[in-house]
């Protein structure tokens, strides 16, 4: 069986849930940017969770099954013809499914039934864009073959993402929060998703946090969900493809539940922030 792309949209990657143990080598965790929408689509069509399917950025892209498919769609919503969010739908062979464009949220995750089975690299089969690893996005022309299903389908529906109009993200002060005069922009505050945000990052625009130290850092270690701040004090949220090291401090770093969340910011969007006292 195979999947061709009939239209990627604006991006259209492949993804599943990366791959880690790889940092110490400079190599990025990478993965679906919100990886409950595709853990989610994967249970709703019997897979692993940790199986690869495929990621819309803002939709927009057309589907075609040469074969018989079930498919589970979740994530940022969009129109789904012929199907519908967040419950696994039969897609009979020569079937070409058209997503819209999200109302909110960016990213929409396409789970098919045995997965997406393109050549792992590295034990994943994720699209970096930041290292290069993994298969190149997606163009018309396409085409994905699908591997065997190993479980039946057990559930019916689930509930998905949920849109916010202005998110309230969770954070803890990170290693170097003391290089700045206060948190207190980041959390009195509140910021707008800039357009230059991508897979590795969404960057903000707002009130600068104040450095108290000159100099820079050497690089270090940077972990997913990172607030990174570089000279301009406008912080940068490290997502899915993000640098494994920096040389920038870390003012703040998002909480596990949240990093979700965050990948479905949208350009233009407000977001605010909560500091969380360290346990």
């Amino acid at each position: 069986m195979t999947i061709e792309v009939v239209r990627p949209g604006p991006l259209c990657t492949v993804q599943d849930l990366g791959r880690p143990g790889y940092a110490h080598l400079g190599v990025p965790h990478s993965g679906a940017a919100d990886a409950a929408s595709l853990r989610l689509a994967n249970r709703l069509v019997g897979n692993p969770e940790d199986a690869a399917g495929v990621e819309l950025t803002f939709g927009g892209a057309a589907l075609r099954f040469h074969a018989p498919a079930w498919i589970a769609v979740t994530g940022a919503p969009v129109r789904v013809s012929p199907g519908a969010m967040n419950a696994p739908c039969h897609v009979p062979a020569g079937t070409t499914v058209e997503f819209g464009v999200p109302p909110a949220g960016v990213r929409t995750y396409v789970a098919v039934r045995g997965g997406v089975d393109v050549p792992p690299v590295l034990g994943s089969r994720s699209t970096d864009l930041l290292s290069g690893l993994g298969p190149d996005p997606l163009a018309a022309g396409d085409r994905l073959a699908v591997g065997r299903a190993s479980e039946p389908i057990t559930v019916d529906c689930a509930p998905g993402y949920e849109p916010e109009d202005e998110p309230v993200l969770r954070v803890l002060p990170g290693p170097r929060d003391d290089w700045f005069e206060s948190l207190e922009p980041l959390i009195r505050g509140d910021y707008e998703v800039s357009s230059h945000s991508n897979r590795i990052g969404v960057r903000l625009e707002g009130r600068p946090l104040v450095r108290r130290r000159e100099g820079e850092l050497p690089s270090e270690g940077m972990v997913i969900g990172a607030l990174q701040v570089p000279p301009n004090g406008l912080p940068i949220i490290f997502l899915a493809d993000h640098p494994t090291t920096g040389g920038y401090p870390v003012a703040a770093v998002l909480t596990t539940a949240d990093l979700g969340r965050a990948a479905q910011l949208r350009p233009g969007q407000r977001v605010r922030f909560r500091l969380l006292a360290r346990s």
